[in-house]
């Protein structure tokens, strides 16, 4: 593909813009030149959607934004942006308008890393470092669910009953990966919601939640067959 477009990529709670890490090796590799990779502020949805914006408006040309986990309702609010010509959900959140994260986790059963989340006193949600890699990332080698889950990035709490308004993926083409071995957002709403958006390709890979570094290659071949699909 000769004008491959950029890619923005999004990264979800419990980390930063570093949980691309393996996929922006692999997208390089590709040939894929204009790489970026948006470093929340995890404060409010509003937030970072805008932040998300900024970095979107900056690139030249078409861009196809791919979000993972909470990323994924960043770029439902940030995608309308004319340049944008695709979105890529990574087991990731997609929001309808008025439709919070909390919205969306109490369809079903709670997943079982639902279990290890816990409020500090200062508001901020974390993840039990001990229990990061189980819940998390357990397809991961346990040095590697250590210095995530000693690393994380916790978001603001209320954030979780932020509501969505104008999702992108009702006016643009998306992609829906879904692990099946998810134990952050339960497999069978990620299916929903890609189901919901009406998703050009759905895929489902054996990976936990972070399937973007346990499962790179394959989450860059669709990453990959989306840009191909967006530019004709």
């Amino acid at each position: 593909m000769a004008n491959k477009p950029a890619i923005v990529l999004v990264h979800g709670f419990w980390g930063g813009a570093a949980h691309w890490s393996k996929v922006i090796v692999g997208l390089s590799q590709m040939g894929y030149e204009s790489l970026n990779a948006v470093e929340l502020p995890l404060t409010s949805l509003v937030d970072d959607a805008e932040r998300a914006r900024k970095m979107i408006a900056q690139q030249k040309g078409p861009v196809l934004i791919v979000g993972h986990s909470y990323g994924g309702a960043v770029i439902t609010q940030a995608g309308n942006q004319p340049n944008v010509v695709g979105l890529v959900y990574i087991t990731a959140f997609a929001p309808d308008a008025g439709e919070s994260l909390a919205d969306i986790a109490a369809v079903g059963a709670p997943p079982a890393g639902a279990a290890n989340l816990s409020v500090d006193s200062d508001g901020y949600l974390w993840i039990n470092p001990k229990k990061f890699h189980e819940s998390f990332c357990q397809d991961l080698t346990p040095d590697e669910g250590l210095v995530m889950g000693v690393t994380q990035k916790a978001p603001v709490a209320s954030k979780f009953v932020d509501k969505s308004v104008a999702p992108a993926w009702k006016v643009k083409p998306c992609w829906y990966q879904v692990s099946s071995q998810d134990r952050m957002i339960a497999p069978a709403n990620e299916q929903r919601m890609a189901e919901r958006m009406g998703a050009k390709k759905i895929i489902t890979l054996p990976a936990s939640h972070a399937s973007l570094a346990s499962m790179p290659n394959e989450v860059c071949a669709f990453i990959d067959e989306a840009a191909i699909t967006t530019a004709g």
